[in-house]
């Protein structure tokens, strides 16, 4: 039985989690590889726009694999993702017509925003503060300039 060329969806969803597995794998070998934690965000958004719980669902694996490669709390990706984007963005694209500040504020908010909610985790839970690192600002401009690409 052969598959349809137009229903090709699950097979390339297992080729990109493959492929973001071998990149993450790499980025904690190579700490100047960005572990595209914004562009993960702005695909987890727009998946959720469209209502694709397919690729709703492959972002969600990509996250547990960046997690466990930095040793961050499981589903705590997600979870301040979809605070970010049910309740940040909204705000911030109301009141904003700038759409190179979106972009700006959206790396900025992914990167920083996600550590001080790790640290507002590892408070409640009274678990070890995550370390940030000065890659961080190298990541968020590497970051900007690839979703000004999509």
């Amino acid at each position: 039985m052969q598959r349809s060329i137009s229903h090709q969806k699950p097979v390339i969803s297992l080729f990109y989690i493959v492929l973001f597995v071998l990149y993450d794998s790499l980025g904690t070998i190579y700490p100047f590889l960005p572990p595209m934690l914004t562009l993960l965000y702005v695909l987890f958004a727009r998946a959720l726009d469209n209502d694709d719980t397919l690729s709703v669902f492959v972002i969600v694996l990509c996250l547990v694999v960046f997690e466990a490669n930095y040793g961050y709390m499981l589903l705590s990706a997600v979870v301040y993702f979809y605070l970010l984007y049910k309740f940040i963005m909204p705000q911030i694209t109301k009141n904003s017509n700038c759409l190179v500040c979106i972009r700006a504020l959206t790396a900025i908010l992914v990167y920083l925003g996600y550590f001080l909610f790790l640290t507002l985790l590892s408070n409640i839970f009274l678990l070890p503060q995550p370390n940030i690192n000065y890659y961080i600002i190298y990541y968020i401009v590497i970051e900007f300039f690839l979703i000004g690409l999509l």
